[in-house]
């Protein structure tokens, strides 16, 4: 059996679907899985030893370029790859428009969400085959429950994301026990208040643990070096790729950060993380995971200091 997964964005959301893999590697261990994937996120679902095949797909960056002959040349490649392969299934877990249109370009039959199911209603029109999901439930589980009602496997299999880290030389990376704060995200609404990072990162010190925030770019780098120049031993870390922060999160005695994929990540790797919510809604996308997680605040009601402290101290001390 021949599967393609459709699951192009954001971060967090394709993290979300790794334990689809899982689920049918458990379910029909001869399959051969692909994933149809954004360019800047085709890593992670290499990281599965499950998936073979990564399409990227450049949706956010063909939309600015519109105008360059090279976009279109790469949407006709983009076409022709996709069409070349005969899939026997086509799973369509984001539940977009641009992801449904996306499934029309394969060959195989489309698996999709209802219209009163998918995030864009309109989406399952394109798709041959529609399932009814609860709306009102992790983001994960809804993935896996769409699955499993597209594949009649069970709906209880043990949650698995698959992941590992690669193995690399993390040569800047002082010895000992690290905390890896996830500073950044992709809005200013859900950001913790550097005060408060502060606060958290000399107390992480003292108690012998060094501090290291990565940052994705000269923005996020100018926030994460004010930062650490409070918090003695704090490193920011160097320009990485998601395949060099999974390497860094692996090595973590604890991952904190804000609404951000990469707190998804860390715990999609089993990394003790916790995840503050500022502006957002924990319920169903929150952090989720195997491992050590924790949920603080919520839309509106950013988590107090001492509680991300207290709660960091816990995972210490296991």
């Amino acid at each position: 059996m021949h599967i393609l997964l459709l699951k192009t964005s954001s971060l967090g959301d394709v993290i979300h679907n790794l334990p689809v893999v899982s689920d049918l590697r458990r379910s029909f261990p001869e399959a051969a899985i692909d994933w149809c994937v954004e360019e800047n996120f085709a890593d992670i679902p290499r990281l599965h030893p499950a998936v073979g095949e990564v399409i990227p797909i450049a949706i956010r960056r063909w939309r600015r370029q519109l105008g360059q002959f090279a976009t279109w040349h790469e949407l006709r490649d983009f076409r022709q790859r996709l069409h070349a392969k005969a899939y026997d299934f086509i799973l369509d877990t984001q539940g977009l428009v641009k992801s449904a249109l996306v499934s029309r370009l394969a060959r195989g039959r489309r698996l999709g969400y209802a219209a009163e199911a998918a995030r864009e209603s309109l989406a399952a029109y394109f798709y041959d085959d529609t399932f009814v999901i609860p709306r009102n439930v992790h983001a994960v589980q809804r993935n896996r429950w769409l699955a499993a009602a597209a594949f009649d496997y069970p709906v209880d299999l043990p949650l698995d994301f698959g992941i590992s880290a690669p193995a690399m030389d993390i040569g800047w990376l002082p010895a000992g026990r690290v905390a890896v704060l996830l500073t950044a995200t992709s809005r200013d609404d859900k950001l913790w208040d550097e005060v408060h990072w502060r606060a958290l990162g000399r107390e992480l010190s003292r108690n012998g643990v060094t501090t290291v925030l990565p940052a994705g770019n000269a923005h996020e780098r100018e926030r994460a070096e004010r930062i650490v120049s409070a918090v003695d031993g704090a490193i920011v870390a160097p320009p990485l790729g998601l395949r060099e922060i999974a390497a860094l999160l692996a090595r973590a005695s604890v991952a904190i950060g804000v609404d951000t994929g990469l707190a998804h990540l860390a715990a999609a790797l089993r990394v003790p993380v916790i995840a503050l919510y500022v502006a957002t809604d924990p319920a169903l996308t929150g952090v989720f995971g195997n491992g050590f997680v924790r949920n603080l605040g919520n839309a509106g009601t950013p988590p107090d200091p001492a509680a991300v402290i207290a709660a960091a101290e816990r995972v210490l001390r296991q």
